[in-house]
């Protein structure tokens, strides 16, 4: 019951926040997309600072998630929708907070038209980057009511199979007409426009070399 009332006030302070309506009725307050935006090479992970902040952990099960986006009124893809129903699908038992770094393929370092997306993955790990947890994405659907008209960030997240079988990953998007979470093609050889955004969360490599740097500073 305690569950079920925390997911139900969740739910009503998110009401209807995704719907076209909203999105439309807050259309002056919402930025746009950046068109021109400088991609300028990334070096390091560490240079890059948290884009925003997510929480997970905070929903029981599938249908208190389910629920919520529902009462928010987002939109879920179909591909979407079925890979968040699937076993491997998960949701942390832990209620934390995890930094979000928004990047885009061209600042990952390509200069192609295209790129692999298994070679983005790599080429975001060796820069300190690491995969989120597929719950980032319906999370960040529900903690991002302000995203900016024609955004679309693909969760760098390991893939999940359709009941086909067919590799998908999450995309929090806002298209204009509402807020919506989709799924899009996650096989490795899925050519990606360099242009995308990604979302990633920093490698624990990453993450522990930032909290010895900040002792040492602290320290000295």
């Amino acid at each position: 019951m305690l569950c079920t009332a925390c997911t139900l006030l969740f739910a009503s302070e998110a009401l209807a926040q995704c719907s076209a309506r909203d999105v439309l009725r807050n259309h002056l307050m919402l930025k746009q997309a950046p068109s021109d935006r400088p991609q300028i090479p990334i070096r390091f992970a560490v240079d890059v600072p948290a884009w925003k902040t997510v929480k997970i952990g905070t929903f029981a099960n599938f249908f208190a998630l389910s629920n919520a986006l529902d009462a928010a009124g987002c939109s879920i893809g179909n591909s979407a929708g079925e890979i968040l129903a699937r076993p491997t699908f998960t949701l942390s038992a832990t209620k934390t907070s995890v930094e979000l770094f928004a990047v885009s393929a061209a600042e990952l370092g390509f200069q192609t038209d295209t790129a692999l997306l298994a070679d983005i993955y790599a080429r975001a790990k060796q820069l300190g980057f690491g995969l989120a947890a597929a719950e980032v994405g319906p999370q960040l659907r529900l903690q991002y009511f302000d995203q900016p008209v024609g955004e679309f960030l693909i969760i760098g997240m390991e893939p999940i199979r359709t009941w086909q079988g067919a590799p998908v990953i999450l995309n929090v998007a806002n298209g204009g007409a509402g807020l919506i979470l989709i799924g899009q093609d996650g096989s490795a050889d899925a050519q990606i426009p360099v242009a995308s955004r990604f979302v990633f969360v920093r490698s624990n490599e990453t993450a522990a070399a930032e909290g010895h740097k900040a002792v040492s500073l602290v320290r000295h």
